[in-house]
């Protein structure tokens, strides 16, 4: 049976040495703010509440945003949709259902959202009515994904389910072998017109069929290493990124990499280790590693272009990149605004009252966030 880790939990295990167990403590501080030298400007465009947002549990609740909307849930059940410019609400739904994974768009007018009890619910996307709901194999702690007639949900044993998109009814399963030990999370997966692609908790990139959920290929980015279950743990546990004929992905202690998706083969890879995730633009690569420390590399040829040292400890969300900044949350709640030249501070606000876990969406220079409390809200740098 496949054991899954708290992840917080367990890279303070990790981080501490031997503390628990009567050491000292080795964990990296948070690094305190500095103030900013010749700051942008960041304003706050509106800000609303999600239900009681995560609610003491340890999951990614992370908005979607479709065609002007931004829709968001919260654990205690509550799916709404609201204008992505002004922040008015535009339905509110309470399923009464404990929302541990979501939320997800289908192009054909769903909002997609599951659960703790392994349940997958779709909501229409212009009323906020229940369309289907659907039963799978555990919990879904990853945004359901869809596309092309198909929604792919995949849940917390490691496994990937494809549901008609029009009615909820199972089309096919897969499930990939798993390791003894994994941290308790999953990276929902990538989808394009026939392709279901994603990382393991083995370290390897799986690619299946969309139609019917056949494996394709099966490539090993990060291989395991070390003689313990924990020292073998290589999830590839945040969400990978499609940027023109390339994949990116980062695997928890492995390394970052690129694939080219026409042929299969690696670009480049190199060690680098990260939980929260990475984010790509037209040059680069964004990456919050294992020490919270944000990095830029060459989207070409993975080499470092800067290093951001300055939030080490602050426990980082994956990095978001908008036209002129990359912008991460921590955990007290603040965004933080870098230059994407230099990678330097430029600007600073604390968006939520808790922590800032699920990655930040951006639309041109505004960055949308929803933070552990519940708070969701627009942000913007600049004039």
């Amino acid at each position: 049976m496949v054991r899954r880790l708290f992840p917080l939990l367990f890279l303070i295990i990790l981080s501490a040495g031997c503390s628990w167990f009567g050491g000292s403590d080795n964990s990296i501080p948070p690094a305190k703010l500095q103030d900013i030298a010749q700051p942008v400007g960041v304003r706050q465009l509106w800000e609303t509440q999600v239900g009681s947002g995560a609610k003491n549990q340890f999951i990614r609740l992370t908005p979607a945003l479709a065609d002007g909307r931004l829709y968001a849930a919260s654990f205690n059940g509550v799916v709404l949709a609201l204008d992505a410019l002004s922040g008015q609400r535009l339905w509110e739904t309470a399923t009464q259902l404990p929302i541990s994974g979501g939320v997800g768009v289908s192009d054909n007018g769903l909002v997609l959202v599951g659960t703790n009890k392994g349940q997958v619910i779709a909501l229409r996307q212009d009323s906020g009515q229940e369309a289907w709901r659907a039963q799978v194999s555990s919990e879904v702690l990853a945004p359901p994904r869809a596309t092309s007639g198909m929604v792919v949900v995949r849940t917390g044993d490691g496994k990937f389910t494809g549901l008609d998109a029009r009615t909820g009814e199972r089309r096919w399963m897969y499930a990939p072998a798993m390791p003894a030990l994994s941290l308790r999370g999953s990276a929902p997966p990538v989808l394009t017109r026939t392709l279901v692609i994603a990382g393991l908790e083995t370290g390897k990139l799986l690619v299946l069929s969309l139609d019917k959920g056949l494996p394709v290929t099966e490539k090993t980015i990060a291989p395991p290493r070390g003689r313990t279950e924990i020292e073998r743990l290589i999830d590839i546990d945040a969400e990978p990124k499609i940027f023109g004929e390339y994949l990116y992905l980062v695997a928890y202690r492995g390394s970052v990499a690129a694939v080219d998706m026409r042929s299969g083969n690696l670009l480049w890879n190199r060690e680098l280790s990260s939980y929260a995730g990475l984010d790509v633009d037209e040059g680069q690569v964004y990456v919050s590693d294992d020490t919270d420390a944000v990095l830029a590399l060459d989207r070409r040829s993975g080499g470092t272009l800067w290093r951001q040292a300055e939030l080490t400890g602050r426990r980082l969300s994956a990095p978001v990149a908008t036209r002129d900044h990359v912008v991460v949350g921590d955990f007290e709640g603040y965004l933080h605004w870098l230059s994407k030249d230099s990678g330097r501070i430029v600007g600073r606000i604390r968006a939520a009252g808790k922590a800032i876990v699920a990655p930040p969406l951006a639309a041109g220079d505004t960055v949308f966030v929803q933070g552990q409390s519940g708070a969701l809200g627009a942000f913007r740098a600049g004039e």
